[in-house]
């Protein structure tokens, strides 16, 4: 019997759309249609929040503030932030399902996983519409998770820990030291945290590095070191206990976990 009883997945960057490119266009998109340029490290800087509490970032950025004044004649509101989100919803979801192929490794974890008896559950920052478009897709390619909570299901979401919470009730899965979080930001990191789970954190398939496979494969080794010092740095400043490449490299660490 293994210690854990479940594992956690975030979905993009963590177990599809690696490098998490899918929402990137379509943030510089949707402000664009307002008049205001936004760079796509703008659009990263945020990844991993609910995309509601993603666009208030954005707006929070000074360059992107200052923009909207100059506009709008004043600094950008919350229901500001409710037109772009509007906007950004629908172009999120034409193309997400663009960007859902698995990550690499993906499928053979969860039979890793569930050969173990452990259950697989999954959050998001992604809304419920978004999400529909998505489950399909990985459906087609053998993942189908015990569970997902979304970014809007529930009266607050990442960096918080209801979303947690609420995969311990779906689950049946506790105490939280039974339960590891994955994930490639700071926020879903955080959020693992806040619920007392042991935290995994992804340094080469997600935000941080930002690159497909291809890409990265083609990469000298120096480069792609300082981008996983970098990311590593970064998760573990919001709490990850371990940073692994992707979740390839999850079934290694848990037989380290199992024997310690």
């Amino acid at each position: 019997m293994s210690k854990f009883k479940a594992v956690v997945f975030d979905w993009a960057g963590t177990m599809i759309d690696f490098g998490s490119f899918a929402p990137m266009g379509v943030f510089v998109k949707a402000f664009k249609t307002f008049g205001i340029t936004a760079s796509i490290a703008q659009a990263r800087a945020p990844m991993g929040k609910p995309k509601w509490d993603h666009i208030r970032s954005m707006m929070d950025d000074p360059d992107i503030a200052a923009q909207w004044a100059d506009k709008y004649g004043a600094a950008p509101t919350d229901a500001d932030v409710d037109k772009v989100y509007e906007v950004f919803v629908p172009m999120n979801e034409d193309v997400v399902a663009d960007f859902a192929d698995l990550v690499p490794g993906a499928n053979d974890v969860i039979k890793d996983l569930r050969a173990k008896g452990i259950k697989i559950g999954s959050t998001t920052g992604y809304t419920r519409s978004i999400m529909e478009r998505v489950l399909p897709r990985a459906a087609e390619q053998g993942y189908e998770p015990d569970n997902l909570i979304c970014a809007d299901d529930l009266p607050e979401g990442r960096p918080g820990p209801l979303g947690m919470y609420q995969c311990f009730v779906d689950l049946v899965a506790y105490p939280p030291s039974a339960v590891i979080k994955v994930d490639d930001t700071e926020p879903g990191i955080a959020e693992g945290v806040a619920a007392g789970c042991l935290t995994v954190g992804l340094a080469l398939s997600g935000n941080y590095a930002g690159k497909t496979p291809d890409e990265l494969a083609a990469l000298p080794e120096t480069e792609v070191e300082a981008i996983r010092l970098h990311a590593t740095a970064k998760l573990k400043e919001a709490g990850a206990d371990f940073v692994i490449d992707t979740v390839a490299d999850l079934p290694a660490l848990l037989e380290q976990l199992e024997a310690a």
